[in-house]
């Protein structure tokens, strides 16, 4: 029976699952509900294992962590983001990364368009002067027949992409690889950054990635634009966008994720109105949870069955 730690369920997501049952009745479990607070921790957990399932981006594989756990052969990732993974270190060790591709897609999209909603027509701030009974009017955007430049067109980008569409807007997309969906058109991205009112970016992050949208790009942009982030928070210039902001230079932010997460209650953007922040949940939804959940232990077992997988 395969050895498998789960070195960082905490919240714990994995034990009340619908997975947890067949997780538990098919391998040999070492199960923490808390996060490791080191490397040399996250070492230890992983130890003993064949097999590890990572829950939280906030755990580091790093290539020490890969050095110390030789017996370590398999990394399952619940989620699609491996920014927190020696990817490099990983292939040296002889350890299989997989992913959970896709299966948040639609989570994520319908998120990424309420924190539009929420911009655009002032929704918290709307909510807020109605309970304190001040009956507060003021100008809102309305998003039919807007420009979306979406910037990313994986599985997320294309949802995005479809829902923008769907209620009337003007869709213009950019995606690193083009090649790979032949017949899309595909914008520059100096004219998504001149001609869009609302930019929404669904890119992973890299180091080809970082702070890929900076003071330069912001620039570009009009007054009257709305950037959306719910990808990684690293991939936008926080201080640029801050600047920006505070300065009108566009319109407002809906963030769900953040350069630094958890993010400080003194944040500098937290004061600013014109964004609204959620805490990197767009994904979270009971479906994409029990759907990603279980495509990462099927990966595990598909790996002890030396079968297809999700590798990164």
């Amino acid at each position: 029976m395969i050895r498998v730690s789960v070195p960082d369920d905490s919240p714990s997501v994995l034990a009340t699952s619908g997975v947890w049952a067949a997780l538990k009745s098919a391998a040999e479990l070492d199960y923490f509900d808390t996060l490791p607070a080191s490397e040399e921790e996250l070492a230890e957990r992983l130890r003993h294992a064949d097999a590890a399932l990572n829950i939280r981006a906030s755990t580091k594989f790093t290539a020490r962590v890969f050095q110390a756990c030789p017996k370590l052969r398999m990394l399952s990732i619940w989620g699609t983001g491996t920014d927190h993974v020696d990817l490099a270190a990983a292939a040296q060790f002889g350890v299989t990364v997989t992913n959970t591709p896709g299966v948040s897609a639609v989570s994520i999209a319908e998120h990424a368009m309420a924190l539009l909603f929420a911009v655009a027509r002032r929704l918290p701030q709307m909510d807020r002067s109605t309970r304190a009974g001040t009956w507060e009017r003021g100008s809102f955007t309305e998003l039919r027949g807007k420009t979306c430049g979406v910037i990313g067109y994986g599985a997320i980008g294309r949802e995005f992409a479809r829902i923008a569409g769907g209620i009337g807007m003007k869709t213009l997309l950019w995606t690193m690889h083009p090649e790979r969906y032949p017949g899309v058109l595909f914008s520059d991205l100096v004219e998504i950054y001149r001609t869009s009112d609302v930019i929404s970016v669904h890119l992973r992050l890299s180091a080809d990635t970082t702070c890929f949208i900076g003071a330069e790009q912001f620039a570009m942009m009009k007054p009257s634009a709305i950037l959306i982030n719910t990808a990684r928070g690293a991939i936008v210039d926080e201080r640029a966008m801050f600047s920006a902001l505070v300065d009108h230079r566009i319109a407002g932010a809906g963030l769900d994720v953040f350069t630094s997460e958890p993010i400080a209650r003194d944040h500098p953007l937290i004061e600013l109105g014109n964004v609204v922040v959620t805490p990197h949940c767009a994904g979270a939804t009971p479906e994409a949870r029990e759907a990603g959940l279980a495509m990462a232990v099927e990966n595990i077992r598909a790996f002890e069955r030396g079968a297809a997988m999700n590798v990164v």
